[in-house]
């Protein structure tokens, strides 16, 4: 072999070595660790059900309130490898197979002056297909106003994103706060709701934390901050308890505080 030839040779190795580096590295930073999957697989998040009727999808999990036609919570895992940014066509939104006494069909929010508001949003779902196209089932909207949903709503979800990257992993449960006399839309009397909730929990060392948010719903050019409430309040106005698996005394610390310092807000 002539020198020119072993020289492209070695420099063809020292090439293929050093992508294969790179590549391993880039695996090491993006994926989760053993033992964070471990936590997330063991780890029940889900709050408790006033209904009892649970419904499981692919992405997401929600308790269904027949009486109000929506689910009184919606929770799900969001980890900072699911945030993908496909734009999958829109699919129409349909009545969720699962929920064995029919959610409401989606003609109910025709002409009632309401958006069809995601719980779970399609953005925090866009990794599949399956996944983004569940988040249209009917079980999982409530009636918004539009300047709410493209609002303040949109920019908690944008946020929640957001800590999702920052953070590596959250849990995230969220709904309309459904409450008695409520004004409804539709032949099946839909509600619509007067505040809506987020709550966000990081279960990953070295620091442990939640935040709970309350909107009233209607515009609002407020800091989110601003709505920041202690998961306890929450618990009261909804009757839901929230992480209800947590350790005793990590439960009891974090549902109490409002303290809100230990998220970035940007």
């Amino acid at each position: 072999m002539s020198t020119s030839r072993k020289i492209k040779v070695i420099i063809t190795i020292i090439v293929l070595v050093v992508g294969y580096w790179l590549q391993q590295k880039e695996n090491t930073n993006t994926t989760s660790s053993p033992e964070e999957a471990t936590k997330v697989l063991d780890f029940n998040y889900l709050p408790t059900s006033t209904t009892g009727v649970i419904v499981k999808h692919n992405g997401y999990q929600l308790s269904y309130k027949e009486q109000h036609e929506q689910a009184e919570w919606v929770a799900y895992s969001l980890h900072k490898n699911d945030i993908a940014y496909t734009n999958h066509k829109r699919p129409f939104f349909i009545e969720d197979p699962k929920v064995t006494t029919k959610s409401a069909d989606w003609r109910n929010y025709k002409n009632s002056g309401y958006d069809k508001g995601h719980l779970c949003p399609a953005g925090d779902k866009r990794y599949s297909k399956k996944a983004h196209d569940e988040t249209f089932f009917t079980s999982n909207i409530s009636p918004q106003n539009h300047e709410f949903n493209s609002g303040i709503w949109n920019k908690l979800e944008q946020k929640t994103r957001y800590w999702a990257k920052k953070y590596n992993h959250l849990y995230v449960v969220t709904g309309g706060v459904l409450e008695s006399n409520l004004k409804t839309i539709g032949k099946e009397k839909v509600s619509v709701p007067n505040y809506f909730y987020k709550v966000l929990l990081d279960y990953t060392e070295p620091e442990i934390k939640a935040i709970a948010f309350l909107l009233p719903h209607k515009d609002s050019k407020k800091p989110l901050y601003e709505f920041v409430i202690s998961i306890d309040e929450l618990e009261q106005k909804t009757g839901v308890d929230f992480f209800p698996e947590l350790p005793n005394d990590i439960e009891n610390k974090l549902e109490a505080t409002t303290n809100y310092k230990n998220w970035s807000f940007r």
